[in-house]
C-alpha cells in the first residue's frame, strides 16, 4: 500500500455524480460495487445527450454537416484511447461492446485461425469467466490445450518457477491484470518477458486496472490489451481492444457486414483497413462518444491521484475490517487494488447484501463470474466491496457499522 496522501477535492468530485445524491429508503446511497460498473459524471451523461439531441447520425458514410460531426467525435475518441494507453497508432484501437467481446474477438479471429492440436493456451486460476470460457471454446475447436498458472494461499500467482509454465508449444498467454475478486495486481512485466522467450503472444485483460492505473502498452510490450468503458465512468456497451498492427493485419474479421468491407461482389469480398476491418455493422456511436468524455474526466483528475487515493481507502477498509473477528477476508496480496472479497461467519453473502441494502449500501454478492477461483477458495460465493475515487472513509465507517449490526442481528 502506498503511504502518499492524495489531494482530491472529494466534495467537488462527488457533486459531479448525480446518482450519489439519491436516497435508498431514507439512507444516502453508498455505492461499493465499482468493480462491476462505475457511476457516471454529468459530463459523460451530457456528452451522450448532446449527441442524440444535436448531431445524431451514422458515421463514416454521412456527408451532411452533423453526420461528419458524429464521425469526427467518434474518431476523436479513438485518438483519446490511443493516448490513454500510450498506443503507438490509433489504428490499433478497435471499439467493441466490452472486454468480453474483445477477448472473444481474439480467441476467434486469431485463436481459431492459428492454433492447432498440441498448441497451448496459458491463463490463470483467477480469471474472470470472460477470460476463461472463450479460451476453453477455442481449445475445443482447435485441439489446443488450456493450461493454468495456479494461485498461492495469499491470492497471488505461483510464479516461483515461472519458466515451467512456458514451452515451445505455448502460443498465447491471456492474463487478468487486476483480479476482480481478490484485488491482486499481477506482475505483467515478468510474465510477458517469459512469454517472449518462447515467442508466445500476450493478452492483458485490463477491465479492472484501466480505470485505476496508468497503462503503457508500448512499455509492457503486450500484443493485445482490452478494457470496458462502463467500469471507468463511461456508458455500458463500449469496450476497447488494442492489438499490435502486424498481428491484427493477419487476423480475419470477427463480425462481417457493413463498414468492415472495401468492396463486395457476388463471389468475393475485400476487407477494410484497420481498425474498421473489425468494426462491422452500425457502431455504438453514443457509447464511444461517452467513453471519450469519460477519458477526459479521468485525465483531469489524474490516474496517479486516483490510484493513490484508492490505496488509502483500501488500506483503511482492510484495517477496520480486520477488527471484526467474524469476518474473513479472501487474499492478502502485497500489491492490490481497491477490491475486497469477504464473508461473515454464519451469514450467506446474498443475505448480507440484502440486509446492508437497508442501510443504503450497495455491494456485490455471488461468485463474481469466477467460479474456478471460488472453488480454489473453497466457497460458493463471497461478498465484495470495490472502490472508486468518489468513495470516502466515512462510507467505509458506515459499512463497518452495518456489518456489526448484521452480526448482532444474526446472533
Amino acid at each position: 500500500m502506498t503511504k502518499n496522501k492524495s489531494s482530491l477535492n472529494l466534495k467537488k468530485i462527488r457533486s459531479d455524480f448525480p446518482i450519489l445524491k439519491q436516497l435508498i429508503g431514507k439512507k444516502i446511497l453508498i455505492y461499493l460495487d465499482n468493480a462491476s460498473t462505475s457511476q457516471k459524471p454529468k459530463s459523460v451523461l451530457e456528452a451522450i445527450q448532446k449527441y442524440y439531441s444535436e448531431y445524431n447520425a451514422n458515421i463514416h458514410r454521412s456527408l451532411y454537416d452533423f453526420g461528419e460531426k458524429a464521425t469526427t467525435a467518434f474518431e476523436k475518441t479513438r485518438s483519446k484511447v490511443a493516448k490513454f494507453i500510450k498506443a503507438p497508432d490509433k489504428h490499433s484501437i478497435i471499439f467493441t461492446k466490452g472486454t468480453t467481446e474483445s477477448i472473444n474477438l481474439v480467441a476467434y479471429a486469431w485463436g481459431r485461425k492459428f492454433l492447432k492440436p498440441g498448441d497451448e493456451i496459458l491463463i490463470t486460476e483467477m480469471e474472470h469467466h470472460s477470460n476463461n470460457v472463450p479460451w476453453q471454446l477455442c481449445a475445443q475447436a482447435t485441439g489446443a490445450l488450456l493450461k493454468y498458472i495456479p494461485l498461492t494461499k495469499k491470492g497471488t500467482l505461483n510464479l516461483k518457477n515461472l519458466q515451467k509454465y512456458f514451452n515451445p508449444q505455448t502460443k498465447i498467454v491471456s492474463i487478468i491484470h487486476q483480479s476482480n475478486v481478490l484485488g491482486t495486481i499481477n506482475p505483467l512485466e515478468k510474465i510477458i518477458k517469459e512469454a517472449r522467450k518462447v515467442d508466445a503472444l500476450t493478452f492483458i485483460d485490463a477491465a479492472q486496472s484501466a480505470p485505476h492505473l496508468a497503462l503503457d502498452v508500448q512499455k509492457l510490450n503486450c500484443d493485445f490489451l482490452a478494457f470496458s468503458g462502463h467500469k471507468m465512468l463511461g456508458p455500458t456497451g463500449v469496450g476497447v481492444l488494442y492489438g499490435k498492427k502486424e498481428i491484427l493485419e493477419i487476423m480475419d474479421p470477427f463480425i462481417s457486414g457493413g463498414e468492415m468491407i472495401k468492396a463486395v461482389t457476388k463471389q468475393k469480398v475485400t476487407f477494410n483497413d484497420l481498425p474498421w476491418k473489425f468494426e462491422g455493422g452500425t457502431s455504438n456511436i453514443a457509447q464511444v462518444i461517452g467513453l471519450g468524455a469519460a477519458l477526459d474526466y479521468l485525465n483531469k483528475i489524474g490516474l496517479d491521484n486516483i490510484y493513490k487515493y484508492e490505496q488509502e481507502l483500501t488500506a483503511y477498509a482492510l484495517k477496520e475490517m480486520k477488527k471484526i473477528p467474524e469476518l474473513t477476508i479472501y487474499g492478502s496480496p502485497p500489491q492490490r487494488g481497491g477490491v475486497i472479497s469477504f464473508n461473515l461467519t454464519g451469514v450467506h453473502p446474498h443475505d448480507l447484501a440484502q440486509i446492508v441494502n437497508e442501510e443504503g449500501i450497495a455491494l456485490r454478492a455471488g461468485h463474481h463470474c469466477a467460479q474456478p477461483l471460488m472453488k480454489k477458495l473453497n466457497v460458493a460465493a463471497t461478498a465484495r466491496i470495490s472502490f472508486y475515487f468518489y468513495n470516502t472513509k466515512t462510507e467505509i465507517d458506515l459499512l463497518i457499522k452495518a456489518l456489526k449490526k448484521v452480526i448482532k442481528f444474526i446472533n
